[in-house]
């Protein structure tokens, strides 16, 4: 990979799924995500990307997963087997703990929350690219969760329509070390521009990289 550089003004950090269901403990998620999350420090390194992200000043997006009710998916043809599975559990619930944002780590004041997503991608019937575009982002930082689900999808298509993409190692998580194999080692390189640990990250952001 190339030597990656983060021009201010252009960057922007993607949090995607901030939930209580998939980073508290008691959320619905969290026995299958535990380990990993716990093995990578998920928590500390969410805390310290997001919290070097709004020392810069750089736009921080929240891109939550649509938040799930007892009618959703009435009449639909062709539900995939994620989205099968999280409506069985009503995962993120609306109205719920577990679908609230977890504390810290929701929106605080001038973050950007785009509109829900109901599958994997972050930009399928959305208005993630419009809100990208209209300020000028090029850079997308992907943190949150699933590591190989909503963040290699929406990652993938963010590096389709021509951004460029890094992912961070150990600010994300999936429910088995494999998984987090295939989406860092084996899925990322063919898509993502940069895949980094927090520390890179944090050492890439804290330089100055006004182009």
């Amino acid at each position: 990979m190339t030597e990656t550089a983060y021009p201010r003004g252009t960057t922007a950090l993607l949090c995607i799924d901030p939930y209580n269901d998939f980073l508290a403990e008691g959320g619905k998620m969290w026995p299958a995500l535990s380990e990993v999350a716990t093995s990578v420090g998920l928590h500390a390194n969410l805390a310290q990307i997001r919290a070097t992200a709004r020392d810069v000043g750089m736009p921080i997006f929240i891109l939550p997963h649509h938040r799930h009710h007892a009618t959703d998916f009435e009449g639909w043809a062709h539900l995939t087997p994620s989205q099968a599975a999280a409506h069985e559990y009503q995962l993120f619930a609306g109205g719920s703990w577990g679908g609230a944002f977890y504390e810290g780590f929701g929106p605080d004041h001038g973050d950007i929350i785009v509109k829900e997503h109901w599958g994997a991608s972050s930009f399928a019937n959305t208005d993630l690219d419009v809100q990208l575009r209209q300020r000028g982002i090029t850079h997308v930082i992907f943190v949150g969760l699933i590591a190989n689900t909503c963040i290699e999808t929406s990652a993938r298509v963010a590096a389709e329509l021509g951004y460029h993409v890094t992912l961070v190692r150990d600010a994300t998580a999936a429910m088995s070390a494999e998984a987090m194999h295939a989406a860092h080692e084996i899925n990322g390189p063919t898509y993502a521009q940069a895949i980094l640990t927090t520390a890179e990250v944090l050492n890439h952001l804290a330089k100055k990289q006004d182009t």
